[in-house]
């Protein structure tokens, strides 16, 4: 299936995101636009939207639902650098789209936290990892978790795109992203059960894309 047929088999399954399909669809564009720049996504949220974080990486950064077989070169540069292990890494690795959860380093993000403030443990590895044309996703039910509103602000300060994941509302994400997908929830646990099938459909759609 490609991008569209993705979509629209979205929609059909989950009819209460009809009202998303075009966020849905801009988000997507940002995203494969970075990527045909070699650019990467960075990823942050709290609690169960920490877990969602995680969760989208992993289906960026390995096969999701079809086969990624390594590009011809790195393939070739595998065998010419390990007689031993080359064949074995060159027929096993897979293609990954260079995805980055803010969520998983507990070293760094306890330590800003003791020395700085909490509340820009994101900001700040926006400031190390991000470059201009990469891609933020904040992912916030209310759309207004403060760690998520400041690594929003700074990605933008450094030229990244950034994307909202939310509910009904927005909150705060409303002004300070380029794309918002809104899902049709107000309630935490409503908001994350929208949210786990719309990054379905976007990861699917990058790896037809790309794959």
């Amino acid at each position: 299936m490609d991008s569209n047929q993705i979509l629209e088999n979205l929609i059909a399954r989950y009819p209460v995101l009809a009202v998303s399909k075009s966020e849905i669809f801009r988000a997507f564009e940002l995203m494969r636009n970075s990527y045909k720049q070699e650019g990467k996504l960075l990823v942050c949220g709290n609690g169960g939207s920490a877990s969602d974080a995680e969760h989208i990486v992993g289906e960026l950064m390995k096969s999701f639902t079809k086969k990624r077989p390594l590009s011809s070169h790195l393939s070739e540069e595998l065998l010419a650098t390990s007689q031993e292990h080359g064949p074995y890494l060159a027929t096993n690795l897979e293609g990954a789209l260079p995805a980055i959860a803010l969520t998983c380093h507990a070293a760094l993000n306890t330590a800003f936290s003791n020395d700085v403030d909490a509340d820009l443990i994101y900001a700040q590895q926006v400031v190390g990892y991000g470059k201009p044309g990469d891609v933020l996703i904040g992912i916030s039910t209310s759309g207004n978790a403060k760690n998520v509103i400041n690594a929003v602000i700074t990605a933008k300060a450094k030229g990244l795109k950034t994307i909202g994941l939310t509910g009904k509302l927005g909150g705060k994400l409303n002004e300070n992203c380029d794309v918002v997908i809104h899902v049709n929830a107000t309630e935490t646990y409503q908001v994350q059960e929208l949210h786990l099938p719309v990054y379905h459909a976007l990861c699917q759609m990058l790896e037809a894309t790309f794959y």
